[in-house]
Order: C-alpha cells, then sequence, then structure tokens
C-alpha cells in the first residue's frame, strides 16, 4: 500500500510541476500585451468594439462582459456623434486580447488619434462605423 501511495504522490508531483508550466506558457503567450490600433466604437452604453486589421474585438457588452482598463478620451474633433454622446473615434491601444474569442481582456493604456488615421489606413478604411 506505502509503495502505491509513494508512486501516486510522484505522478502528481511530476504533473503538478510540467502541466502548470506549459498551460501559464500558453497564457502568457496569448496575453503578450499588443498594440492595436482602430476604428473604437461605442454605439451605445457598455457596448464597445475595436475594429481594426485583425477583425472586430470585444471591449464590453452592456449587461455582460467589460474589458479591463480606462478607455481613451477623445476630443470633439476626433469623435463621431451617432446617438446622443455616442459614436466612434479612432485609438490605438495597448492590450491584452484572447484570439479566441476576439475580445480584449485589459486595456493597458490608450490613446485617441485623428479620425483621418483610421479613414487612410487600407486595412480599416471602409470598416468605419455607421
Amino acid at each position: 500500500m506505502y509503495m502505491y501511495t509513494k508512486l501516486a504522490v510522484i505522478f502528481f508531483l511530476c504533473c503538478v510541476s510540467i502541466v502548470p508550466k506549459a498551460v501559464f506558457a500558453e497564457r502568457a503567450q496569448a496575453n503578450k500585451a499588443k498594440v492595436r490600433c482602430g476604428w473604437f466604437d461605442n454605439p451605445t452604453p457598455q457596448n464597445v468594439w475595436l475594429h481594426d486589421r485583425d477583425g472586430e474585438w470585444t471591449i464590453g457588452i452592456q449587461g455582460g462582459y467589460q474589458a479591463e482598463g480606462e478607455w481613451p478620451d477623445f476630443t470633439d474633433a476626433q469623435w463621431v456623434e451617432t446617438n446622443g454622446s455616442h459614436g466612434h473615434g479612432c485609438a490605438c491601444l495597448k492590450v491584452l486580447d484572447n484570439p479566441q474569442d476576439m475580445s480584449i481582456v485589459r486595456i493597458l493604456s490608450g490613446h485617441a488619434t485623428a479620425l483621418s488615421r483610421c479613414r487612410q489606413d487600407p486595412a480599416i478604411k471602409n470598416k468605419e462605423p455607421q
């Protein structure tokens, strides 16, 4: 009985030391900070997406998911109002993202840029929110 217990402990320790390292390494790779620039779309309260060259990234859904971190501040010249104070602008965000579900996990920093930056970017100029 003692022999089986000892083998079980050794097996457990091997798994505990190997598996988490692989899992954490994968998560660290997936959560490497990236700078994403594109259309910051906030059409209604708490509903927010970033449209960049890689697609549409979810930042927040009203009553549900919300990425951690602060949204960038936009001046009147950098913001297009489409629904009261809601609308869209062009921004660059340093983020941790989740490519599997196209979500922004955390906004580490960010800044608004001129609308012309997104309007002239060949990858996203035709993706300006309405």
